[in-house]
């Protein structure tokens, strides 16, 4: 069952990413926050109210591929444009840690390639280019608390 700091914790993170609405069913308890109408409900199952000690925990894992904003950069007589986060969440540049990361200054990029991994409420969300390019600039550190639309990296554009 969530807590109140859990749910406060969703609340928070859906009211900063661009979400319009997040529903949760997870071992019958059902949660839906809409956020243009303002509504939060909460509502126990019947299995939470007679609890049985045979509810066995089911975990699922969702990936999200999510797309950046590519916003040009501000122009001083260069060719960069810039890819920002499309959420809150925690940048990672590799998968997991130990591995190389998914792209370095002067790797090229296209609109498929993966380019790191934001992490928002134990999801992690794999971030690709949308554009043709060679990376110029990374504007964050691993394990970073990122904003939506927070610059990650410069481009330099084929």
């Amino acid at each position: 069952m969530l807590s109140f700091d859990d749910i406060k914790q969703l609340i928070t993170l859906i009211d900063d990413s661009n979400l319009n609405e997040f529903e949760l069913d997870q071992e019958g308890t059902k949660l839906s926050i809409k956020k243009n109408n303002e509504v939060v409900s909460f509502l126990p199952s019947e299995t939470e109210q007679v609890a049985s000690p045979e509810i066995a925990k089911q975990v699922a894992v969702v990936e999200h591929v999510e797309t950046p904003i590519v916003t040009e950069a501000p122009s001083n007589g260069s060719d960069l444009e810039v890819i920002t986060s499309p959420m809150v969440g925690t940048f990672y540049a590799s998968g997991s840690p130990g591995e190389p990361p998914f792209v370095e200054i002067g790797s090229q990029v296209s609109n498929n390639t993966v380019v790191c991994v934001v992490e928002a409420m134990k999801l992690f969300n794999e971030i690709t280019a949308d554009l043709n390019g060679e990376i110029a600039e990374i504007l964050v550190s691993n394990g970073e608390l990122v904003e939506f639309g927070q610059p990650l990296f410069k481009v330099r554009k084929k």
